[in-house]
Formats: structure tokens, sequence, C-alpha cells
């Protein structure tokens, strides 16, 4: 009777060694005396064979990693220092574990290399004003190196550019020097438009000499009207011309 218990404890021992539970983002790859099993097990419970069976879980969730700053020197031989995150994920987890040693350092030092090398093709303006077509090549290239290992790189992103101090002074002068010469490029149009006015205007004002004499009683009213002085101004002969051709008759 007492071989019961016994056989009762070790069922009990070798259920515990053989159940095996993963969770909705892990997955698990199963080596059976060496040999890979295939489809990766779960998610949920199953049972592998104790002291047969290793299994190694794998994350399929999406992974963000960064990549650590880089000392590049770009295509016009200026020195900067970039860094960039990366966003990937398992797809095939039983090739992230037979096709490379370690996927997550593997992937690091290639998103390293691929940084550098990406941008010292580029010059430094297409890095500061281009940066989302260099994601989109570092992105481009990470994918098609990664296939192999089940691994996809959904997004790749500059996340800083780090420039020397004499080229941020630089850079500082030549925005400067462009602010200037929008600003004078905007007060000769405002003086070119005005001149158009005017010459308009000088044209009406010669067609109807008239006008220029009400212009100009205007334009005392308006000086009277702000200055509480006498102003004392010839009047016109053609304001008082029919009023002596009357008179002379």
């Amino acid at each position: 009777m007492a071989f019961i218990p016994a056989l009762v404890f070790s069922i009990l021992i070798m259920l515990a060694f053989a159940v095996r539970i993963c969770r909705e983002y892990e997955r698990g790859v199963v080596f059976r005396l060496g040999k890979l099993i295939l489809p990766p097990k779960g998610p949920g419970i199953f049972l592998i064979i104790p002291l047969v069976d290793r299994m190694m879980k794998i994350s399929v969730r999406t992974v963000v990693m960064d990549v650590p700053p880089q000392d590049v020197i770009t295509r016009d031989n200026v020195s900067v220092k970039v860094n960039a995150v990366l966003y990937f994920r398992v797809m095939l987890a039983d090739k992230a574990v037979v096709e490379v040693e370690n996927y997550l350092h593997a992937t690091s030092q290639l998103a390293q290399t691929t940084l550098r090398s990406v941008v010292g093709e580029a010059e430094l303006d297409e890095l500061l004003s281009a940066r989302e077509k260099i994601n989109r090549e570092l992105q481009a290239i990470l994918d098609r190196h990664t296939d192999p290992w089940g691994i996809k790189v959904s997004m790749v992103e500059i996340k800083h550019v780090d420039l020397p101090e004499e080229m941020r002074r630089t850079m500082a002068k030549q925005a400067e020097a462009e602010r200037e010469r929008r600003a004078k490029v905007i007060n000769a149009m405002g003086e070119f438009q005005a001149a158009e006015k005017t010459a308009d205007a000088a044209k009406v004002l010669s067609t109807y000499p008239v006008a220029l004499q009400l212009r100009f009683l205007q334009t005392l009213r308006v000086v009277g009207a702000e200055n509480n002085s006498t102003l004392v101004f010839p009047v016109p002969v053609d304001l008082v011309r029919p009023l002596l051709e009357k008179v002379g008759k």
C-alpha cells in the first residue's frame, strides 16, 4: 500500500515538470533531444516531456530599443553625433532562436552599424531637413537583414542630431542672414507697391485738376483739426474764377 502514495507523488512531480504555460504574448520554442519541434508552443497550457524536452520562451511583443549615439562624418565632411530609436517584434520565434545566438544584441549591433552607414552617405542639410527619407531607408535596410531571423522592423526614428559648436554658430549666422534677406525683400516689395499706387494716384490727379484742389483742402482740414492753429493759404484761382466772371458781367 505504501507504493501507491509514492506513485502518486512521482506522477505529480512529473506533471509539475511537464506542464508549461505561455502567456498571450509568449511562444515556447521546444527542443527534443536537441532537435527543434515545430510549430512553437502557446499561448496557453501545453505539455513537454521532462528530461527530454527543453523549452525557451520568446516574447512576440513590440520591442522599443534605443540605438546609442554614434559618431558619424557626413558626406560633406561634418562630424555629428546621431542616435535613434528602433521598433521591432519577433514574428517567427523558432528562427529568432535557431538563426541567431542573441537576437536582441544582434539587432542592436546591426542598427548601430546601419545608422553610421546611412548617415555617412547623407549630407548635413539632408540629415536635418529630409529625416523621414533617412528613417525609411534605415527601416528598409534593417528589415531586410533581420528577416532571416524572423524579426520584423516596423519603424526607425532618428531622435537627435548633435552638431559641433562651431557648426551651430555658423548655422545661426546663416539663419540670421536669411531672415535679414527676407526682411529686405519684403520691404522692397512694399516700396515698389507703394510707388505703383502713388503713380496711379498722380495719373488720376493730373487728369482731374479739381481733385488735386479738393485733396489740398482735405489735407488742410485734417491739419487744422489736429493742431489748434491759424493757417494762411492761397485760394486757387480755379475756385474763385466763376465768381469773378459773374461780377465782371
